[in-house]
């Protein structure tokens, strides 16, 4: 399941956190780093769901 959220991830990063953590400050965060530039957000939404 891991590899799914990490693929859609990769895809629309602010999706695949929502799937690890829901509407937590996680994937706010996520949002922001997704409109300041595309790969920030990419990084951190594999390290949210490589961290669980």
């Amino acid at each position: 399941m891991d590899l799914i959220r990490i693929l859609i991830a990769i895809l629309l990063p602010p999706l695949g956190v929502f799937l690890q953590v829901g509407f937590a400050g996680a994937f706010w965060l996520n949002i922001l780093l997704t409109l300041l530039g595309y790969f920030p957000g990419i990084i951190h939404a594999v390290y949210i769901i490589a961290k669980r």
